[in-house]
């Protein structure tokens, strides 16, 4: 291996990330290809068949997301990466080659099994890969390759919509998706498998192998290396009689609870963020303001720049700054701008024809959409990271079905909502934006650079109202004391006799 341990981390959980490139991709798309009059031409869909097409997709990621947990434990995280990516190519295919509309809507059901599949999949394989000091950057790459795929998927909508007037409006954009997801499923043959899943599964040496390929070039003596191996077989150690007990038991105590519920309340408050709203739907809420739908595209492709401007921000301060200051922070930004927003909407309607009106919607909209990277890639993020080995896959799932749950609806409501109510709809999101960053200041204790089999030391001991307390007092025994303890035994320390030697352990978990 010709790379350093971290750059070959970064690298692993880049191609990893060409999962959520998927999702972004689909997302976006949807607005040109159900708004093309070939596409109307040909298969002559009703308004609940149109929105049958957005819906599906997110309705079919909540059974996915379901499916992979349960997957992900039994058959190891890169198989289930590899299952998701081959069911996506059929999906993609159903879409592309459709004779009659249930082609598309099977289809796009399918697509949305794969996504939920690789939604929870990814960021959780790579937060168990990476060294904690990278892993808010790498799991950041989850929400920044979701931007990658919204702005190709953006403009190269736009170009087939204003370039062709047959079929290819729609089959090509709705094609192309299959070739990241073919890409991913070659790839994941040369990606490691997880190392706590190793472990967990009685697979030590190999466990200990990977650890010292991913962080020290393959040197299993290596004493961060034994260290954090060190971590996962005490906790894998007290994590096994877990697995031996119903999800509800799993989750019923405190600290699995409390890391439940953040991780379901993070999915859910992204989503009343507005975000999908704004990329189902903006051809409607533009028309509010009097912005027709060829420019609607046109701004919404610029707008998918600006937020992947804000993810890759993001991914680069989120380990020095910190997961809280940055949400809540996000969050009260969002919250402006939508109060401006529905001042806009407000005060110019269509009739108006506002030049200036105009443009301050359609900024507002691009700064809500460069914010949005803190709920965006931190929804990701801190779920991935807050769990056990024995529960990580269950907690992420479930927090991954809330999201796809809370998609759907606000996909279902938004139109109606905006029928019923006009400009007083963006209310709900003004509301929500607010109340997001007062309930994680309240929440949220902060994770950043805390190993993740120190997880559960945190969420056990700190208080459930954080507001104002300093968590870190919460932490246990660091992983650099734990390797410069072991460093200093020299080199006599076995990582392997570690694993069936009881009387260690028994230290080890004194000292973790």
């Amino acid at each position: 291996m010709g790379f350093p341990p971290k750059v070959y981390q970064f690298l692993v959980g880049l191609f990893a990330a060409l999962g959520s490139f998927l999702y972004g991709y689909d997302l976006t798309i949807v607005a040109e290809v159900v708004a093309s009059e070939s596409f109307l031409e040909s298969f002559h869909p009703s308004t609940t068949e149109i929105g049958l097409v957005a819906s599906l997709l997110t309705a079919g990621a909540v059974i996915g997301a379901g499916i992979a947990y349960p997957c992900c434990d039994h058959f190891g995280r890169r198989a289930t990466i590899l299952a998701g990516g081959l069911v996506f190519c059929l999906g993609g295919a159903l879409q592309a080659g459709a004779q009659n509309y249930a082609y598309i809507l099977s289809g796009r059901t399918v697509a949305g099994v794969a996504i939920g599949i690789l939604t929870m999949i990814i960021p959780l394989y790579q937060a168990e890969l990476v060294h904690p000091s990278i892993r808010g950057l790498v799991t950041g790459l989850q929400q920044f390759m979701l931007g990658i795929g919204g702005v190709c998927g953006s403009w190269i909508s736009y170009g087939t919509y204003v370039s062709f007037s047959d079929n290819r409006q729609w089959r090509i954009p709705l094609g192309i998706q299959i070739a990241p997801a073919a890409l991913l499923s070659a790839l994941i043959f040369f990606f490691p498998e997880s190392p706590r899943w190793l472990i967990s599964r009685g697979k030590s040496q190999k466990g200990l192998e990977t650890l010292a390929r991913l962080h020290a070039n393959g040197d299993t003596q290596d004493a961060w290396v034994l260290a954090e191996f060190e971590q996962i077989q005490v906790q894998v150690t007290e994590e096994e009689e877990q697995r031996r007990v119903s999800l509800v038991q799993v989750f019923s105590s405190k600290a699995n609870f409390r890391r439940l519920m953040l991780a379901c309340a993070m999915q859910a408050a992204t989503q009343m963020t507005g975000v999908s709203a704004i990329q189902y739907y903006s051809v409607t809420i533009f028309k509010q303001i009097g912005i027709n739908g060829t420019d609607t595209l046109r701004y919404q492709a610029i707008n998918s720049i600006i937020g992947l401007l804000g993810e890759f921000l993001l991914m680069l301060v989120v380990d020095k700054i910190g997961r809280r200051k940055l949400i809540i922070s996000g969050n009260l930004a969002m919250c402006g701008t939508y109060i401006i927003s529905t001042i806009l909407l407000a005060q110019f309607p269509p009739a108006a024809h506002n030049s200036s009106a105009h443009w301050g919607f359609i900024i507002m909209t691009w700064l809500y959409n460069f914010c949005f990277a803190t709920m965006g890639s931190l929804s990701w993020m801190i779920p991935a990271e807050i769990f056990d080995t024995a529960t990580r896959a269950k907690g992420v799932a479930l927090g991954c079905m809330t999201s796809y749950a809370f998609n759907t609806m606000i996909g279902q409501v938004t139109p109606i909502g905006m029928d019923n109510s006009g400009w007083k709809f963006y209310l709900l999101f003004v509301v929500c934006n607010f109340t997001n960053a007062v309930f994680f200041w309240a929440m949220l204790p902060e994770t950043k650079k805390l190993p993740l089999e120190e997880m559960k030391q945190l969420f056990t001991d700190s208080p459930w109202f954080v507001g104002g307390v300093d968590t870190s007092q919460y932490r246990g025994v660091s992983i650099e004391n734990i390797a410069m303890e072991i460093a200093s035994k020299g080199a006599d320390f076995d990582g392997t006799a570690a694993a069936g030697d009881a009387e260690h352990r028994e230290d080890a978990v004194g000292r973790v």
